[in-house]
């Protein structure tokens, strides 16, 4: 889809960016820079071109979410968060009718996707349910108290997990397309944190009705290793490194002020900016890289669920997490008393708030541990490269 990424940069500095403050000071969803994003057309950029929508590669989608949270992080993780849920449904449920109706319907209605996979009960585990899909003929009820459902106050369709059946294991789940007609929210939780305010990832019950036919035809196991993780690393990654691209380009201005009101010397702090901007090139080349990968893996869910290719995305996710992280502290650094004031044009007060959820987002330690225990296993490969 040619322009994604330049639509999104005019939408992230034409609108996300003046109202950002106010999201993140008052927690609140950032509909105008949805509003905007539906103008251009850009909530179906992942739905296949016959189905009405852009046709976008995940690179598009990538560097959109990146030109989003330059400007604004809650609307850059909103829009990745939702493509999320596009992907599963362009990879996985393009031979159910229901489900490529619905496609059609993102595309042209402008729908918004979000996603309730995770449970009080499970502890953020989302890979195991406690609530059922219950049959009743053709229709089907579930009941889920979810944790966590972002921004589910603004979201026309929302993607569940659950048991297949009420006699099912925990871990033998799908993944349910539910309409804002087919369900109701009662919140549980308030969503009052030190950043990503603008995500708005309340708590909910949710109870939902509706047509068998919405049930996604792959085991959510499937769509999970295949699609959904490695999109999700991948996305995300994207926009925490929007935050830091911003992070390093207003240390990069501020070095230039120094530097102008001294001339004929190099300002101390711009060790810090040169810091800064490699760290900055790693993130990228990281991203970059994943992305390639994912594309050479993608048409093979062979490749797509071997353990090496889940260990690089794995990886990815906990090193620009982290990263990111750094990056903000070094411009920080760079910029001093500047960025860490509210009221300048350096301030980075903010990058850091939103960045620090990156680590706790799928918790890096729950990665890690899961990754060591399928190291454990793994038999050693017979060439330097494997």
């Amino acid at each position: 889809m040619t322009g994604l990424s330049t639509q999104a940069r005019s939408v992230g500095a034409g609108v996300a960016a003046v109202h950002a403050t106010g999201v993140d000071r008052d927690a609140r969803f950032p509909s105008e820079a949805f509003a905007a994003l539906r103008e251009e057309r850009l909530l179906g950029a992942l739905v296949p071109v016959e189905l009405g929508g852009g046709g976008a590669s995940l690179f598009d989608v990538a560097s959109a979410c990146h030109a989003l949270a330059r400007h604004c992080a809650s609307t850059g993780m909103i829009y990745a968060m939702h493509q999320i849920q596009v992907a599963c449904l362009v990879n996985h449920a393009q031979t159910s009718p229901w489900h490529r109706d619905l496609l059609a319907r993102i595309a042209d209605e402008q729908l918004l996707l979000a996603s309730a996979t995770t449970e009080a009960e499970t502890g953020g585990d989302i890979r195991n349910s406690v609530c059922a899909v219950r049959a009743e003929g053709e229709r089907f009820t579930l009941a889920k108290n979810a944790s966590v459902i972002s921004y589910g106050d603004a979201a026309d369709v929302i993607l569940v997990t659950a048991r297949r059946t009420p006699d099912s294991p925990s871990s033998d789940q799908v993944l349910v397309a539910v309409t804002k007609a087919d369900c109701r929210l009662e919140k549980t939780t308030g969503w009052d944190t030190l950043g990503m305010r603008g995500t708005c990832s309340d708590g909910y019950r949710l109870e939902a009705a509706g047509e068998l036919a919405q049930v996604l035809p792959l085991p959510f196991a499937d769509m999970s290793a295949q699609t959904m993780l490695p999109v999700t690393h991948i996305v995300w990654s994207a926009v925490w490194l929007g935050i830091a691209a911003d992070a390093v380009s207003r240390a990069r201005a501020y070095v230039r002020a120094e530097a102008k009101r001294k001339p004929g010397t190099t300002p101390p702090s711009a060790l810090r900016l040169a810091e800064a901007t490699t760290k900055l090139q790693q993130m990228k080349a990281s991203v970059l890289t994943a992305i390639r990968q994912y594309e050479l893996a993608c048409g093979s869910p062979e490749l797509l669920t071997t353990l090496s290719f889940a260990t690089a995305m794995g990886t990815l996710k906990v090193a620009t997490s982290e990263m990111v992280l750094e990056v903000v502290d070094r411009a920080i650094r760079t910029c001093g008393l500047s960025g860490y004031r509210n009221d300048t044009p350096y301030s980075l007060g903010r990058h850091l708030r939103d960045a620090q959820s990156a680590a706790l987002m799928i918790g890096n330690d729950r990665i890690m541990s899961h990754t060591a225990n399928q190291l454990l296993v793994q038999r050693d490969g017979s060439g330097p490269f494997e």
